[in-house]
């Protein structure tokens, strides 16, 4: 008798998935959630980086709107189109107020500029470098800060005398502020002098005020500080005028000490000094100073 053949078990299709979809949902609800983060961190990166362009682009504008108002300016220094009408006004002037020390003549170089801004004291220059500004003093050390020359606001600033110097007669020591500014545009620059091939490769130094023309030679470059009031320590911004010969050599002695290297120049009491300090941003209310002494 044939055998039976055995039937075949019968497949069972397979239980639906419980949790498939809400796995599949909640996949599906997380890649929603990054691709929204993704699309947030891109906007927010483009609006940093259009940020960052616009600060650097109005950054890279004022330096170099500030460059190009100086190279002006450059331009009308040795203009003598103001020269008689400016001699003439102080003149007159003198004889109104009746003051007792008639100061000189205004170099005519310097009469236009003197005209276009009677708060102007004089020109720097050092050549080989970009610093050929003119230099301006007013009644207190804050003004020139964020003005220039226009009295625009303007964030380089000026290069300006300290208030309490004297131009006429001169003071011992004529010190001059500026900004380190990024941009090299002011005292940016000056730093390099605190390597002592580029001290002695620019030592020579142009100043003159708006009466007398001067040249000066690099004597002491030197790291400072702004100090406390009540701190017993050389404040070499305190510097300037001498009662004395040992104070002018204490004076001398100290601004020595802190030279970063030996120029060989040596001044004497009754020689005229010219201090350049700017910002040193690697310590607290730090400073960086450039002092020559006057040759001729």
């Amino acid at each position: 008798m044939a055998e039976k053949t055995k039937e075949a078990p019968e497949k069972k299709s397979p239980e639906p998935d419980k949790y498939g979809d809400k796995i599949d949902a909640l996949v599906e609800k997380e890649l929603k959630k990054r691709e929204i983060r993704r699309k947030l961190l891109i906007a927010l990166f483009s609006v940093i980086a259009a940020s960052s362009l616009g600060y650097f682009g109005y950054y890279y504008y004022r330096s170099s709107h500030a460059s190009t108002s100086y190279d002006n300016l450059s331009e009308l220094k040795g203009s003598t189109i103001l020269s008689d009408s400016v001699k003439k006004e102080e003149k007159d002037k003198f004889t109104l107020n009746k003051v007792s020390v008639k100061t000189p003549d205004i170099l005519d170089e310097y009469a236009t500029l003197y005209a276009k801004n009677r708060k102007l004291a004089g020109w720097l220059k050092i050549g080989g470098t970009n610093i050929d500004y003119p230099v301006m003093q007013t009644t207190d050390n804050d003004y020139y800060l964020n003005h220039n020359f226009n009295q625009e606001k303007d964030a380089n600033g000026a290069l300006f005398l300290d208030c309490d110097c004297s131009l006429y007669p001169k003071s011992a020591n004529m010190i001059i502020y500026g900004h380190h500014m990024k941009s090299g545009n002011m005292f940016g620059n000056l730093q390099k002098y605190a390597k002592e091939s580029y001290g002695m490769e620019h030592s020579v130094i142009t100043f003159d005020t708006i009466y007398e023309k001067g040249t000066y030679q690099v004597m002491y470059v030197f790291y400072s500080k702004v100090y406390d009031n009540d701190d017993l320590v050389f404040k070499y911004y305190q510097f300037i005028n001498a009662n004395s010969e040992k104070e002018f050599d204490y004076y001398m002695e100290e601004m020595k000490k802190l030279s970063l290297y030996d120029t060989g120049v040596t001044a004497s009491f009754g020689d005229t000094l010219l201090t350049l300090s700017t910002c040193d941003h690697s310590q607290t209310d730090g400073r960086f100073a450039v002092v020559a002494k006057k040759i001729s």
